[in-house]
Parts: structure tokens; C-alpha cells; sequence
């Protein structure tokens, strides 16, 4: 709290990829705002449909036999689109919410099959499951993870399948609820999985009965190219949130599987004691429904696929500054820039005075858990805007001292090169950035 007091960044607006602060600067939104703005800023079709659905009924409990059209109509639309046939959807007020749900609904599960003693949960090194009681006990990012260690959660090394079968055996697989797994870790430093390694984890997990949770809070909803990273991998449950409404409105939702959702629906005079107040909220729900719309009618996840080569090629040759250990991308519009932990643990002002210079470039963006500086714009972003993000990265890194390699300094194609046309005049307080980028010829 020391380091913001007395200092902040007001956003006053926004449009598509970019937002404006109360400075009357228009900056670039690397992030999406925290992952979730897939169809950008200021997207008045949403706007409106929120507006009339106020005027006629915002919200209502949907406790018990309770609903409301907007949310019903949603429900629908998830169970067609899931990576599973005949889900049942449980609606949260976000990604955190949807994690506890989760968390509750798996160890309850069990009780009512029979097998009570299965409460333990497995998660991944790097993992990030929100800041929910639930999800920090199961957290793999050691910081954020709080709760004696004994809490009824395992965490193992998150590529190697190998590591998920000895944990499960060494625990008892009568003692396992279930592994709860990002298809691709995000918070975490942006980690995507080997390949083959969720259709193995997904084996494991079938082979031993341990309930397989796919949490898509990040990358549901088109951010690895497809809608769902969890496809083909049939799982137990499905958790969302971010990308549902693009942030529009909190909305977040389980996707629970028949398997899941059967024993509670056979069962005379069992209840699922859980809920929250704005659980299917009817807004909300509209404020998804028109998100999804756009998502379905501009093609975004197909684009999504196609901006994934040119986000690596843009961000590649930073690898050749001495303050980068690694780039990692290659799952949609989601990468991270790794910075050596060794020399940012030697100097604290390091991370913040790369965030600062960058906004002052004309880009936002954040540090992720490992130190590395997160990458996962809206969807609607522009080549010439993925060139930009890795010229402001470029500018920080230098202007806090690193060094590029000579035949980074000395080649001029290496760089990203972007040029006012192709910004569409994103703003003329970034006209120096432009200044310093030489040019580059590739995608």
C-alpha cells in the first residue's frame, strides 16, 4: 500500500484496445484490463442492452425456483457451447466466486455418493485459483497461498503428469476430490502446458475416479483461440468468469457436468446449500449475452488464433536483452516477459520502474507473479498494436539499463517498426515512441 499512496492512474474512458486517463492521454491496454475486456472498451451495444434490461427488471434472486428470462436464455447458450454434453450451469459474480463454488460442489459431491473421505484437491506449481478463501488454499504461487498445510490441498509440479499419478497414489485415491487445472496458467507468469500433457493429466484423473476441473476463468471464452482451452478433454467442471461479459458486469459461471449435477437433481430432498446474492443476475446476464453475440458475429476467436503468430513475433526479439530470460506465448493473445528473478530480486524499484516508463509510452500493462510483464490485449487488436506493446517493453527495458545483445543492436529487422498509418493516429503524445523504433519487415 506504501507504493500507490498518494499516487494514482485515473481511466476516464475507453475504445476498443485503448483507454484514456483523466490525464487526456489515450494509452494502449495490454492486459484487457485484468484479462477480461475480449471485444474492447466502449462497446455501446452492450451499453444499451444493460440500459433496457434495467428499466425492466435489473436483477432478481435466483434462489430456488426463482429466475428471470436474460438468465435462463444464458444458461441455455453455456450448455451449448461447454466442452462437455448436457452441463448444468451454477452462475457466480466472478472468477474467485466460481472457484469456491467449485471447491464446495466437488467435496460435496463425494459425500453424496458415498465416498465422504474424498475431500483432498490437487493443484499445479504456478497455479493461480483467486483470492477466495478456497482458491488461496489452493493457490501454487507461494505468496498468495494461505491456510495451515494440512487445508486438504496437494500441489504438484505443473508439467509433469507423471508428478499428478504419485500424488495421487502416494495420497490414496479414495482421499482425492478432484485436480483442478488452468489449461493454461496465467497469473501464475503465463505457462502453457506441454504438449500432450492435459490429455494425459485428463487420463490420470479418469483412470484414478478423481473429478478433472478445467479453470478457464482466463482462458474461456476464445483467449487461446478457441472458445474453450479445456475442449475435447471432456471435464467435471468448467469454470468461467472474465470473458463471459468482457467485464461489462461481474458474471461469472460453473459449468458442472452430468455426472456432477445428477446425483443432486435424482435425489429427492437433497440440497445443494449455496448461492450468492447476485447469482444469475438478470443484467449481468444480458451484458453477457451481448458480449457473446459480438464475440460469435466478428469472428474474435477465429482472430484470436490468427493474432497468436503475430503477438510471438512481435515480443521475440526481446529475448535478447540481457534483463529477459524468456518469452513466453504461443496460446492465443495470452504471453508474459520473463525478467531475470535474480536482478529483480536485487532491486525492488526495478518492476514498478518498467510499469512507469511504459505508461509513460503509451502502454499498460503489470508484473505477474514470476516478474514477468503481462501480454493479453482485447481481441480486437491490431498487428500495428502488437508492435507497439513490444516497442514500449523494448523503451522500459532500456531506459532501466539493459543491454541488448550486439546482433539486436546492430540489426535493425529485429525490432518491431510501426508507423503512424497503421496506429490509425492512436495519439500524438506517443509520437516520440514511433520516433525510436527502427524498422522491421516481418508479420
Amino acid at each position: 500500500m506504501s507504493t500507490v499512496a498518494g499516487d494514482g492512474f485515473v481511466v476516464a474512458s475507453g475504445n476498443g484496445c485503448t483507454v484514456r486517463g483523466e490525464d487526456g492521454r489515450d494509452y494502449l491496454d495490454a492486459t484487457a484490463g485484468l484479462w477480461y475486456c475480449n471485444v474492447g472498451h466502449g462497446r455501446a451495444e452492450i451499453g444499451e442492452a444493460v440500459a433496457r434490461q434495467m428499466s425492466q427488471i435489473a436483477a432478481y434472486s435466483n434462489f430456488g425456483d426463482f429466475s428471470t428470462r436474460p438468465t435462463i436464455d444464458l444458461a441455455d447458450r453455456l450448455v451449448e457451447m461447454a466442452p462437455m454434453p448436457d452441463a448444468k450451469v451454477f452462475f457466480t459474480s466472478g472468477g474467485s466466486d466460481s472457484v469456491d463454488t467449485a471447491v464446495k460442489l466437488v467435496r460435496r459431491y463425494w459425500d453424496v455418493v458415498g465416498q465422504p473421505d474424498r475431500q483432498q484437491i490437487i493443484t499445479r506449481t504456478h497455479s493461480y485459483h483467486g483470492m477466495h478463501v478456497g482458491g488461496t488454499q489452493l493457490s501454487g504461487i507461494p505468496v498468495n497461498r494461505v491456510g495451515p498445510d494440512d487445508d486438504g490441498s496437494a500441489i504438484v509440479t505443473w508439467d509433469d503428469p507423471q508428478a499428478l499419478a504419485d500424488a495421487i497414489d502416494r495420497i490414496g485415491e479414495h482421499r482425492v476430490a478432484a485436480f483442478f487445472c488452468e489449461p493454461v496458467i496465467g497469473a501464475g507468469g503465463v505457462f502453457t502446458a506441454p504438449a500432450g500433457y492435459l490429455e494425459a493429466v485428463r487420463t490420470i484423473c479418469r483412470d484414478r475416479d478423481v473429478l478433472f476441473v478445467a479453470d478457464e476463468v482466463i482462458t474461456g471464452f476464445g483467449r487461446t483461440g478457441s472458445m474453450f482451452a479445456s475442449g475435447g478433454l471432456d471435464p467435471d467442471l468448467v469454470l468461467t468468469a472474465k470473458g463471459l461479459t468482457s467485464g461489462y458486469l461481474p458474471m461469472g459461471a460453473v459449468l458442472v457436468s452430468a455426472r456432477v449435477s445428477d446425483p443432486f437433481f435424482s435425489s429427492p430432498g437433497l440440497m445443494w446449500r449455496h448461492g450468492y446474492t447476485y447469482s444469475g443476475h438478470a443484467t449481468a446476464a444480458v451484458a453477457a449475452t451481448v458480449n457473446l453475440d459480438i464475440v460469435e458475429r466478428e469472428g474474435l476467436v477465429a482472430k484470436v488464433a490468427e493474432s497468436a503468430t503475430s503477438l510471438t513475433a512481435a515480443l521475440l526479439p526481446l529475448r535478447d536483452h540481457d534483463l529477459v530470460t524468456e518469452v513466453r506465448s504461443g496460446s492465443g493473445l495470452l504471453a508474459a516477459v520473463q525478467l531475470d528473478p535474480l536482478t529483480l530480486a536485487q532491486d525492488a524499484t526495478l518492476m514498478p520502474r518498467i510499469m512507469r516508463n511504459m505508461r509513460e509510452n503509451g502502454v499498460l500493462s503489470r508484473a505477474l507473479a514470476t516478474g514477468a510483464i503481462q501480454v493479453s490485449p482485447s481481441f480486437v487488436i491490431s498487428r500495428a498494436e502488437l508492435r507497439m506493446i513490444a516497442s514500449a517493453i523494448d523503451s522500459a527495458l532500456v531506459t532501466v539499463g539493459s543491454r541488448r545483445t550486439p546482433s539486436m543492436a546492430e540489426d535493425d529487422d529485429l525490432l518491431p517498426h510501426i508507423t503512424t498509418d497503421e496506429l490509425g493516429g492512436f495519439g500524438n503524445s506517443d509520437a516520440r515512441l514511433l520516433a525510436d523504433v527502427p524498422p522491421h519487415h516481418g508479420s
